[in-house]
This record gives structure tokens, C-alpha cells and sequence, in this order.
């Protein structure tokens, strides 16, 4: 296959996404509700059927809200039950777990939500809003030219779009078509057997865990909605890898206690520590997103959650870019995601290293995990120069709070769309002159206050989560990240004023 061959107009699709998994199906539904075309080619046969990534951390959650998915979630999740370390005939019980701060998130706690239920759920919703979605359908080249990017398939296929996104894991094609490097390692020698089973003589009130030196203690967790556990077993390099029931009842009655009965196995796996970061994100009309940008250990619930915000982060800049935005807003999305992964590695491989000496220190998550701190600030569509409130500055995470006849931020926030708060009277007025595009997405704008004192406990919450002390109009992004900030009666620094956010974020052609 050839650029020359297949230089023509016509598209099979606005978007292709490559890989059926939690982060592909996030971006085809935010692509699809969007309006947009969006194809997914899966080279499984079905959705993945195990439990691997179970944790949903509040910013994830959050995201799931905006998508309108977070009903089903909380219908098929619950909340982490306590860990219960066994040691001899004690166990020593602790929340490994601790919420955030309700009043900033409608969702302070982590969901234990197994992956095989994220999958359905997500998959549920794109294919409502129109997404068309293919399994058994492996995709073997990738190629673009100046006007489109196209998959083969190994049916015979090309299948043009005018992108391409990468959601296809660690061996992902579209990342080895981008031409990007996967730094970093595999340790061959750490392996751990995961699998999905009833396991009878086990109470399902905790997440067991019997210790043993070396980083080979074994761990169940009860998984919600059904009578599963998600089974955790070390093994050595040179352990035989027997993945069949019956070895793994004689391997965990060995491990945990004689009197434990696993049986009713769905899934098993050997899962071996990758640690790794792609050198680039995108080339040309070619992009990678969740494990096929960086692949994290387990430790901490972090993998899927940045992947999924990996997604969030691209959709509505890919929306943006085919209504007129300038093509630069893409490269943005290595420029804020990518050090949001590199950090994450680091985080989860210091959480991993924990595990090898199971104490309560060791097994705790917190602030850094729930990923609501999160912040492009600095990075490319967030200038330092910037205005900033006394709480927020660009490119930080728009918190929830009180708004006007009852509702909440989050409610005004919920959907495809930017969204501008006003803050006093100038504001309000420049809010009603501001100039927005007639494409892309919709601008819903919204005088919140008209005075910048507090004359209720609710407006004194809503002023001080965002910082406000003067008049001020804040720009939210689609992704629920502040756009811009704009004091009226103060100067803003040069280059930084809000049109110019605008042409960065924004079709040209702007009406009033």
C-alpha cells in the first residue's frame, strides 16, 4: 500500500480508533456524541472478559459523569472493601483507601469497578450514540498522506479516516507507525498469575492478603455484582505458568489455607511489570493514546484512569481540529498528557516496590492516586503569563460547587461543550459580548453571580472554590480543565489576552 494509491476524498470515517478496550471506547463515545464518525476496529472477538484494571479513581469518575455513564458504573461497581492482612490466626484490618474531600467532587471515593464491566458499560454507550464498532478485525498497516490516514486490515481492507488513534496496548502498530520509541523496561523475572474464580471459605467483607517475604505474598479481592474474586498469586522465573483450575485451586490452597475451594474460573492471566513511555504521541494525522502511549504496574489504580483521561483530553480536540481549529491544538495533547504519564510511572512503580513489604505504610493511597490535583498549568494552552483567580489558574481542574437555584457546576459543566462562568457585572457583560465560532463546539455561557459578595453560605462556597475576589469570567474547557481567565478591569499580560486563548482553543471566524 502505497501514499499515491490512496490519495482521494472520500472517508470511511472522521475518526478510526484502533482497539476496543476501556480507553478506545472512551474516545469513541466522546467522538460519537460529538456527532462525529467514529470506527472502531477490535482485533479480539468480543469485549475483554477479565478483571485486571478494577479501580476507577474520583477524577475518572468525574469523566464517566460528562459521558454520561456514571449510573451504570456505580450500578456494577461498589465501594473497595477493607484490606485484612493474615498473619497466622490474626488479621489486621485498615482502609487502604481514604476519600477526597466531599465538597470538591460529587464522587470522593474510589469505585472497584472490574474491568470487564467498564468495558460493557462504555461499549453500551458508544454504540447509543452511534459509534460502529468491529471485532475480529485485526488491523496489520497503518499509513497516512496529506489528506487522510489509513488502516488495512487483514481481511483485505483500507479504511480511510482523517485520523487515526492508536488504542491497541503495549504492542500497539499505530505507536510503531508513528515511528515513537517505548522506553523503558520489562522485568521478565517479576510475574504474577491474576485470574477471576469463586473461591468457597472466603468471606467477601475484605481484601485478603497473606504475606510472605520477597514481594510473593498472594491476595483475593471480592469483586462487586456477582460471587467473583480477582485472585493475585506471585510466581518465580522458573514456577510453571499452569493456568488451568485445577492447578490454581492446589496453588492457592497452598498459598492461602487448605480449607479454601477455588472453582468456577472465567479468566487467568500471567501479568509481568512493564514499565514504559512513548517518545512521541502523534505524527501527523496518527496518534496513540492509554497503553500504547505508556504502560504502567498495577500498584495504585493508575493505568487505565490516565488512559481513560488520555481520551477525554484528545476528543474534543480532535472535534475541534476537523471543525477549523488550528491543527496545532493536537500537538497540545502530548504536550499536557504525556508529563502526566511520566509521572504516573513513577508513582506506580514507587506503590509497587511497596508491595514487596506488605505493611500498612506501604498499601495506603491517597491524594497522589485520586488524580483530581491534576494540572496543565504551564504546559501549552495554559501560559504562565496568565491571569489567575486567588484558587485557580489555567489548566488547573475546574472544581464542583454550588451554582445558582439549587444545582451544582458540575451539572452546567456536563456535556460537549465549553462553558463560561461569569463572576460581577463587567463580567457578565463581557461575557454577553464575548465572540465565539459558529463550529466546533458550543460555548454555554452563564452569569452566576452579579455581585462578587457573598450573601449566602452557597454563594461563599462557590466564590471561594474558585478563588473569586473581583469581577472575573472563567472559560472551562470540554474536559472540565480551566480555559482561560479573565479579570475586565485588570490588563492582561501581552499575548495572553482572551482572543488569543480563543485561536488557540477555537475554529476561526468568530461571531458575536
Amino acid at each position: 500500500m502505497t501514499e499515491k494509491q490512496h490519495r482521494h476524498t472520500s472517508y470511511d470515517a472522521d475518526v478510526i480508533v484502533v482497539g476496543a478496550g476501556p480507553v478506545g471506547l472512551t474516545l469513541a463515545l466522546d467522538l460519537a456524541r460529538r456527532g462525529m464518525a467514529v470506527r472502531v476496529l477490535e482485533r479480539d472477538r468480543g469485549t475483554f472478559e477479565g478483571s485486571r484494571a478494577k479501580g476507577v479513581q474520583p477524577r475518572t469518575l468525574e469523566v464517566f459523569d460528562d459521558l454520561g455513564v456514571i449510573d451504570a458504573a456505580r450500578a456494577a461497581g461498589g465501594p473497595y472493601p477493607p484490606m485484612g492482612l493474615h498473619v497466622g490466626p490474626f488479621t489486621k484490618s485498615w482502609q487502604m483507601q481514604r476519600p477526597a474531600p466531599a465538597a470538591a467532587t460529587p464522587y470522593p471515593g474510589i469505585l472497584l469497578l472490574p474491568q470487564y464491566a467498564t468495558t460493557a458499560l462504555l461499549y453500551a454507550a458508544a454504540v447509543v450514540h452511534g459509534a460502529a464498532i468491529e471485532f475480529g478485525t485485526p488491523v496489520e498497516q497503518c499509513v497516512q498522506d496529506a489528506d487522510a490516514a489509513t488502516v488495512g486490515t487483514t481481511d483485505g481492507r483500507l479504511l480511510r479516516a482523517r485520523y487515526v488513534v492508536g488504542a491497541d496496548g503495549g504492542s500497539s502498530l499505530v505507536r510503531k507507525s508513528i515511528g515513537a520509541a517505548f522506553e523503558g523496561n520489562t522485568d521478565e523475572a517479576d510475574r504474577m498469575i491474576i485470574a477471576d474464580a469463586r473461591i468457597d471459605g472466603l468471606s467477601r467483607d475484605r481484601w485478603h492478603v497473606w504475606p510472605r517475604t520477597g514481594g510473593r505474598s498472594t491476595a483475593a479481592c471480592p469483586l462487586p455484582s456477582g460471587d467473583l474474586f480477582q485472585l493475585m498469586i506471585p510466581i518465580r522465573p522458573d514456577d510453571p505458568a499452569d493456568l488451568s483450575e485445577e492447578a490454581l485451586a492446589a496453588l492457592l490452597r497452598r498459598r492461602a489455607g487448605r480449607s479454601l475451594r477455588l472453582h468456577g474460573l472465567t479468566w487467568a492471566s500471567v501479568f509481568r511489570p512493564n514499565i514504559r513511555l512513548a517518545t512521541r504521541y502523534r505524527r501527523g494525522r496518527l496518534l496513540v493514546c492509554g497503553d500504547a502511549a505508556h504502560v504502567h504496574t498495577p500498584a495504585g489504580a493508575q493505568g487505565l484512569n490516565t488512559g481513560v483521561q488520555d481520551a477525554y483530553n484528545l476528543g474534543w480536540k480532535l472535534h475541534q481540529v476537523l471543525a477549523g481549529a488550528p491543527d496545532t491544538l493536537l500537538d497540545s495533547y502530548e504536550g499536557e498528557r504525556r508529563p502526566v504519564a511520566a509521572k504516573v510511572l513513577g508513582r506506580s512503580t514507587e506503590l509497587y516496590a511497596g508491595l514487596k513489604r506488605p505493611a500498612v505504610r506501604a498499601l495506603s493511597r491517597g491524594d497522589d492516586e485520586r488524580q483530581l490535583g491534576l494540572s496543565y498549568f504551564g504546559g501549552p494552552l495554559a501560559p504562565l503569563a496568565g491571569q489567575v483567580t486567588d484558587a485557580l489558574r489555567p489548566g488547573d481542574r475546574a472544581p464542583d460547587a454550588p451554582a445558582p437555584d439549587g444545582a451544582r457546576l458540575f451539572d452546567l459543566y456536563r456535556g460537549p461543550h465549553f462553558t463560561a462562568l461569569a463572576f460581577g457585572h463587567h463580567a457578565a457583560e463581557t461575557l454577553a459580548a464575548l465572540p465565539w465560532p459558529t463550529t466546533g463546539a458550543a460555548l454555554h455561557r452563564h452569569t452566576l453571580l452579579k455581585t462578587v459578595t457573598a450573601r449566602t453560605p452557597d454563594e461563599e462556597a462557590l466564590l471561594s472554590a474558585y478563588g473569586i475576589t473581583t469581577d472575573t469570567l472563567v472559560l472551562v474547557r470540554p474536559d472540565g480543565y480551566i480555559g482561560h481567565v479573565l479579570r475586565p478591569d485588570a490588563a492582561p499580560a501581552p499575548g495572553h489576552d482572551l482572543l488569543d486563548a480563543l485561536q488557540r482553543l477555537a475554529p476561526p471566524r468568530h461571531t458575536v
